[in-house]
């Protein structure tokens, strides 16, 4: 689990998903269940995925510029925000 990271971790090297993923898991499982299908609704529309997928190619052939990695980079935190929220979602559903 990313919670021993965090714990582990300076504060030269955390990231915001290690602090994030101490907070969505400090109480696993336990969103009430209105709460948690809500939250699976939650995701990026696909103008953004096509941003997303486009900054990705340029990464991918090294033309990316440092504005785009800037960008690409907050796609990327925003999306394993959305990861570690829904992940606490289904495992509230499940529980």
């Amino acid at each position: 689990m990313r919670y021993t990271t965090f714990m582990s971790s300076t504060s030269d090297n955390i990231s915001e998903a290690d602090i994030l993923s101490a907070v969505v898991a400090d109480n696993d499982g336990d969103l009430p269940a209105e709460a948690a299908r809500s939250l699976l609704t939650l995701h990026f529309r696909p103008q953004a995925v096509d941003r997303m997928n486009a900054l990705a190619e340029r990464n991918r052939l090294g033309e990316l510029a440092p504005s785009e990695r800037a960008e690409l980079d907050k796609y990327l935190r925003v999306g394993q925000f959305l990861n570690l929220v829904q992940a606490k979602a289904r495992l509230s559903l499940a529980n």
